[in-house]
């Protein structure tokens, strides 16, 4: 089976509330009409109800039985206006300010599902990835004992025998700039944990660097092998190692022959990057030249659920992050 049929497998078991922030948009409705005939999840759109149910009929869309909210004209505004100011007033944010804030969807969906009116929000389609994620960091509380937030994509290599035959974690591909080495060790934690719950395969974990066991000499190589250790260290449960490069983890022979004692080398289906250049362009690379399927940012460290699209999404795509943040919100404590 398809991974991200497997996703909406899952996702049907336990159908979550989801909420579309970019309403207005033709992806996103398309979408909808798609995540709603399939019973992948019930969709909440927001946006000027009249805008979006011209330009579905326009386009020829269904979405007669998909709830449309506008936060301007919303019954729970104030509501959510108060526990926002609650929430941010020692940043100097009063009530007035809150309800102008809430007149961004962005806002107001991670609000509604703050506030448990929703499981999970996703938006990016049309806005960059700062839109997306400010409100949930500000607003969500992170999970107990994670420190940093970060994001991963899921990653499938058609015709690879790499990884988990082409199926990868990569990480931070979407989030943090330049981890320092406790951060970057809670991102490989963060990852396999991901692996394992998610994509229910045992995660072989990999700190990427332009050297492999000493081959280099280099500050950023003393950060990944700090981490490494750091990461080790936290969890003797997990298989991570590094500092190593990207042959070395993924093909065997080259693995066998750099880091011959490695648990790891020449196996490594979790890759973890030194920083979020690193991350970010080879996850891009990976996309166009091996025509990966890919998904995310994916956030992860958070105790309700948001994820990011990209604004190159298409519909399907947008569908499976659906199905994936059904998935996630599912394995959230107490959820």
């Amino acid at each position: 089976m398809r991974f991200i049929e497997k996703m909406k497998d899952m996702a049907r078991k336990r159908k979550k509330t989801i909420v579309l922030p970019e309403g207005e948009e033709i992806r996103i409705l398309k979408a909808a009409e798609i995540i709603s005939r399939e019973e992948i999840a019930e969709i909440i759109l927001l946006g000027e109800e009249e805008k979006i149910s011209s330009l579905a009929k326009k386009e020829g869309i269904d979405i007669n039985n998909i709830p449309i909210l506008n936060p301007s004209t919303s019954s729970k505004r104030e509501d959510y206006a108060r526990r926002y100011y609650q929430l941010r007033k020692e940043k100097g944010v009063n009530l007035e300010k809150s309800r102008q804030v809430l007149k961004d969807t962005m806002h107001y969906g991670t609000m509604m599902v703050y506030s448990n009116d929703a499981d999970g929000v996703v938006g990016g389609a049309i806005h960059p990835t700062s839109w997306t994620l400010r409100p949930p960091l500000q607003i969500f509380k992170r999970e107990e004992g994670v420190k940093t937030v970060s994001a991963y994509f899921i990653m499938i290599v058609p015709d690879c025998p790499y990884g988990e035959s082409g199926l990868f974690i990569f990480a931070d591909s979407g989030m943090v700039p330049n981890p320092d080495a406790e951060q970057l060790a809670e991102i490989a934690i963060s990852s396999a944990d991901k692996a394992k719950e998610l994509l229910e395969i045992e995660p072989i974990v990999a700190m990427l660097s332009f050297s492999t066991k000493g081959s280099g000499k280099d500050p950023i190589i003393d950060k990944v092998i700090k981490a490494t250790r750091i990461a080790q260290k936290r969890r003797p449960d997990l298989l991570i190692d590094g500092e190593m490069q990207g042959d070395s983890a993924l093909i065997p022979s080259v693995g066998k022959r750099k880091a011959p004692k490695s648990l790891v080398a020449g196996k490594a289906n979790v890759l973890i990057f030194p920083d979020l250049n690193c991350g970010n362009i080879a996850y891009k690379l990976t996309q166009i030249l091996a025509k990966a399927e890919t998904y995310g940012p994916l956030v992860q460290g958070l105790t309700k659920q948001v994820n990011d699209l990209s604004r190159s999404c298409s519909t399907e795509d947008i569908v499976g992050i659906v199905a994936i943040t059904c998935a996630q919100s599912q394995m959230l404590v107490g959820w």
